[in-house]
């Protein structure tokens, strides 16, 4: 996979992950959505539905950001079958 993608991109391959790939969370996406009591439902919502911004190079892998209203979450492709979350919050 030749990252980084452009948001279109990010949308199509987030949602064919959703539908026969996997998503796996860290610990501290984890921590982050028990903390601003977010759902891995929820998680799952704005995955499907939100506005994917562009990539972000951080700690070396490219890093996107996907949103609806306040809820924020954060993602890597680990490859086009797999997606990590990385962390999530709700802005206050």
């Amino acid at each position: 996979m030749d990252e980084p993608l452009s948001p279109p991109a990010v949308r199509r391959l987030i949602l064919a992950i959703l539908i026969s790939g996997e998503v796996r969370f860290t610990s501290h996406a984890l921590d982050e959505i028990a903390k601003d009591g977010i759902s891995r439902d929820d998680v799952y919502a704005v995955l499907r539905g939100g506005v994917v911004e562009p990539g972000e190079f951080e700690r070396g892998s490219w890093r996107y950001r996907v949103r609806v209203a306040l809820t924020y979450v954060v993602i890597a492709f680990r490859s086009e079958l797999a997606l990590l979350v990385v962390t999530a919050w709700r802005k206050r």
